[in-house]
């Protein structure tokens, strides 16, 4: 192995290509015309245009990936993750060209690449799996049949994919047809197979995976857990390293469970054997059962966690095994060293159901240099984050020797993230990993939504939060250039001391009235209570560090025009410097319903003169890899439908009007 082609994009390409050239491999990217100004298309040796933006006419393009191969004397190609990573027929085509594919063997892939068959497979090997209906026949009445005898609430679940598409929770045999049709219709679109298997809803569950490496000699080993239940419509949003609250019982049967699995298929290569724990039901030893959920024949998102307490190169690992080596390591020589925690930042707004945000990033800051602090991500500042591709702006990693120190660097990195361009969940992560909740370990996939009040923007501000922003403001203006005689004596009087005045708004709320009076080298605070002294400075671009009666205070300050924001611990506060603005109200009301984001209309459920309530679906519409329910908000009568199925429609074009019913006097 020489030169490898990497089959992918974004941070995963960039991730792949450092340990290449570090290893002394050279490189060769490939990229769409939307990735032509990407990070990872200049830092690698070469680099490929391979088609149009969609990833239908370019990534997903096994001839074009192919013939860039064979133009640049690639001799491996690396598929990273998504995309063709866990593609048996794409594996083949590599191979029969005459090279090396960094993945399993097809064998392993076909087997654990269908859900169905995955379970077969570990029924026969003796992993336990959930219980539920993996047969061939996709009949409407033999699937409501076995939907009726597993017993609701239950799973919908493509067999082919994952990443939660194709995925349905189904809680009522009335629900079961139209989410049967949902799920085959999404699972056909993202995986080209419509067939899906039922499951047994577990009511607490948690989701638990194993890293496991197996190399061409037999060798197999386990690289320890991690927890990644923290998830939002099946989607990973917090991972960690190793589990916490497993027993060293638990955790070795797990290991033990994910190496047979890996040997009842001849596996070779990084692979995650992925379990349900279900809290609710525990062994004699106090153990919870656990269930094979299914298998990932590729480098996971979250591996990052898994380098971070073992110490190894993963991506290392997976070169080596692709040239024949043996395993890097037995598995008695692969300890845990302290605790890892990983956040995936994405462009989407949480405050309008985590709907995607497009747009140019138009200021991007990521923490380099903080204790303990791992950023990876494939943009940077002017990229833009389109509809083309998912929104993932970066992953934010932390470790330390205990899971508290972990999560402190994690929340201290999240409040250190600056992002302009898009809206992000970068304020909702901070909370979720400062929540009392998870920092206890009281974990389930059902976490967020169980929380999902306490994780909402806080509206209450401290005062010492107004003493730290007041604090800013001064140590801003102190630290800017003067060039008038009256900025340089910083507000000097003759025979008082110097005083500044501050009125500070939240909300709606009449003004807090704040004087900082300058005194020991540093100002005494009134206006909040009892008076009290603080100073503070700027440390690193944004970074703030106060003092505020004898308490010490690390915090992130930003000013977004007449407002300031302060982020501390976690939790984030927009106080203004002047007056609210009175805000437009929109005359569209509830009876206009249009796109939340750019996408393609898959559906359309209604039209004109037709009678709707609220909750009723009027529309789907797929965007950024996700379908998006559109529902009424209210009684009313549909008075004009302006999109149709297969519409690429811009955000906020007008889809649907509604006439909508007024309550009579």
């Amino acid at each position: 192995m020489r030169k490898v082609l990497i089959a992918n994009r974004g941070e995963i390409a960039r991730r792949i290509i450092r340990t290449a050239h570090r290893m002394g491999l050279e490189t060769v990217a490939v990229y769409s015309e939307a990735d032509a100004g990407a990070p990872h298309v200049r830092e690698a040796t070469q680099a490929v245009l391979i088609g149009p933006a969609a990833a239908s006419e370019s990534y997903l393009r096994t001839e074009k990936l192919l013939d860039a191969a064979r133009r640049t004397g690639a001799d491996a190609i690396h598929p990273g993750y998504g995309f063709l990573s866990e593609n048996a027929d794409f594996a083949d085509a590599v191979r029969d060209a005459g090279l090396t594919f960094v993945g399993p063997p097809t064998n392993a892939m076909r087997v654990m690449g269908l859900k169905d068959s995955a379970k077969k497979a570990m029924k026969a090997a003796g992993v336990p799996v959930t219980p539920g209906y993996q047969g061939e026949d996709q009949s409407l009445i033999r699937l409501e049949r076995a939907a009726q005898a597993i017993g609701y609430p239950l799973l919908i679940k493509a067999v082919a994919g994952g990443g939660g598409k194709g995925m349905r929770r189904v809680d009522s045999e009335k629900e079961f047809g139209e989410a049967l049709i949902a799920a085959k219709r999404e699972a056909d679109r993202s995986f080209g197979n419509d067939g899906v298997m039922i499951e047994k809803l577990i009511g607490r569950p948690r989701h638990v995976e194993v890293q496991v490496f197996a190399d061409s000699q037999g060798n197999v080993v386990h690289l320890f857990e991690r927890d990644c239940s923290l998830q939002r419509r099946h989607q990973k949003v917090i991972e960690e390293a190793p589990a916490p609250g497993l027993s060293d019982r638990l955790r070795h049967i797990l290991g033990v469970a994910a190496v047979t699995a890996a040997h009842a298929i001849d596996y070779e290569g990084a692979g995650t054997v992925e379990f349900i724990v279900d809290t609710d039901h525990v062994d004699a030893e106090g153990d919870p059962a656990f269930y094979f959920m299914e298998m990932n024949t590729r480098l996971q998102v979250e591996h990052p966690v898994t380098e971070l307490i073992t110490g190894y190169d993963l991506v290392e690992w997976q070169f080596r095994v692709a040239r024949g080596e043996p395993l890097p390591a037995r598995q008695d020589d692969i300890k845990v060293g302290g605790h890892a925690v990983e956040a995936r930042l994405y462009a989407e707004d949480p405050d309008n159901g985590f709907l995607p945000s497009t747009g140019t990033l138009n200021r991007l800051e990521l923490p380099q240099g903080l204790p303990g602090a791992r950023v990876d991500s494939g943009v940077e500042q002017g990229n833009a984050i389109s509809i083309y591709y998912d929104p993932m702006i970066a992953k934010v990693i932390a470790h330390g020797a205990d899971r508290n120190v972990a999560i402190d660097r994690l929340v201290a990195a999240l409040d250190a993230c600056v992002v302009e361009g898009v809206k992000t969940n970068r304020a909702f992560l901070a909370r979720l990993a400062d929540h009392e909740a998870f920092r206890g370990g009281e974990i389930d996939t059902g976490f967020i939504q169980q929380h999902a009040e306490d994780l909402k923007p806080t509206t209450d501000v401290p005062d010492r939060v107004l003493a730290l922003a007041a604090l800013a403001i001064a140590a801003a203006t102190d630290e800017r250039p003067r060039t008038t005689l009256f900025e340089q004596l910083g507000g000097w009087r003759l025979n008082l001391p110097a005083r500044r005045h501050l009125d500070l708004f939240v909300g709606d709320e009449a003004p807090r009235k704040v004087t900082l009076e300058a005194a020991d080298g540093g100002y005494r605070i009134e206006g909040l209570g009892e008076g009290i002294s603080g100073n503070g400075r700027f440390t690193t671009g944004a970074g703030f560090e106060a003092d505020i009666g004898g308490e010490l205070l690390h915090a992130v300050v930003l000013r977004h025009g007449a407002d300031i924001e302060v982020r501390l611990g976690g939790r984030a506060f927009r106080i203004g410097t002047e007056p609210p603005r009175a805000t437009a109200t929109a005359g569209a009301g509830g009876g206009k319903i249009t796109a939340p984001m750019p996408g393609r209309v898959l559906g359309v459920f209604v039209k004109p003169g037709q009678k709707v309530e609220a909750g009723d679906r009027l529309l789907v519409l797929e965007a950024m890899k996700m379908e998006h329910r559109l529902t009424a908000s209210g009684t009313g009568v549909v008075s004009s439908v302006y999109a149709a199925e297969g519409d690429q429609v811009t955000e906020g074009a007008l889809l649907v009007e509604i006439e909508v019913e007024t309550e009579s006097k």
